[in-house]
């Protein structure tokens, strides 16, 4: 069954791109936000239409996709009274893209199927830039017929689109990913906080290690925006650090440990205790730059 029709649960930061991608290329999309102005905006700006909610969204889609924040928001979306499970049609291919819990992902592959939804796990890797500009990594879990069916779709929002295995696996993949975010987002703070404390002009410097092996995705795309003083969210803190907290949970029940991550996480968690969650994740240079200014007055 081909996707022409689309209904689109999250209109954030991610999910807006997303959408007037999908729109420009020609699918038909209903768009739902728990904050209704922030759909209304985008079926504005798309000439998508705004649902009522979210039986009125998917309904008549042949596909849903999700991007939301966390994991409940999932559960909820998906099993609540009037959500995805109760309201969509049989054969409905429903697609989260959000960055959700891997025991989620597989407990919903199993009630999606039940229900005679096809489910797939899809967390997608690339930003707010990424989600403009139809770049995104996309990890996919679950039946391979059923990322066949949503090819069409991924191809508009991605380009390193790559299925994983079963349900879940996209999640774990995407866990993967933010493990190396973690440490690249720090190695880059550093190295630029070690070129402002050492004279060397940082532009300069990373425009020296950037072609190197030193080089890297953060370094191309978020130190400019460190640099520029640009602390707006192409991601959330707030959200890197439901990522790091799922990453520890999957860990401790193999009883492994990641240290890099769990400091990188430390880090994160005293940022958004201190009021930061909403920054980018680029923000965390504050911290460093704070800290060790104190340490100077010391």
């Amino acid at each position: 069954m081909s996707i022409k029709r689309i209904g689109f649960i999250g209109t954030g930061v991610m999910g807006a791109s997303m959408v007037a991608r999908l729109c420009h290329h020609g699918f038909g999309l209903v768009v739902f936000n728990r904050s209704r102005e922030k759909a209304e905006a985008i079926a504005c700006q798309t000439g998508s239409v705004c649902g009522g909610s979210i039986a009125e969204t998917v309904k008549e889609a042949d596909a849903v996709i999700t991007i939301l924040g966390y994991p409940e928001d999932v559960r909820q979306v998906m099993l609540g009274r009037g959500g995805v499970f109760e309201s969509a049609r049989p054969g409905t291919l429903v697609i989260d893209m959000t960055t959700s819990s891997p025991s989620l992902a597989e407990r919903l592959y199993e009630e999606g199927k039940e229900a005679g939804l096809a489910l797939l796990d899809a967390p997608v890797s690339g930003g707010d830039v990424g989600a403009r500009q139809g770049t995104l990594s996309i990890m996919a879990g679950g039946d391979r017929d059923a990322f066949d069916r949503a090819l069409p779709v991924f191809s508009v929002l991605g380009k390193n689109i790559v299925y994983m295995g079963g349900a879940g696996k996209g999640q774990h993949t995407k866990a993967a990913n933010q493990i190396a975010v973690a440490g690249a987002t720090v190695a880059m703070t550093e190295a630029i906080l070690y070129a402002e404390k050492t004279g060397l002009d940082p532009e300069t410097m990373l425009r020296a290690i950037g072609a190197g092996a030193a080089g890297s995705w953060q370094i191309s795309h978020m130190a400019p925006r460190v640099l520029s003083g640009d602390h707006d969210p192409g991601f959330f803190i707030k959200h890197f650090i439901k990522d790091m907290r799922i990453v520890e949970e999957e860990m401790a029940g193999r009883k492994a440990k990641l240290p890099m991550l769990h400091t990188v996480l430390k880090l994160y968690e005293r940022m958004a205790d201190d009021g930061g969650g909403d920054l980018g994740t680029q923000a965390l240079i504050r911290l460093y730059r704070q800290e060790n200014t104190d340490s100077d007055k010391n």
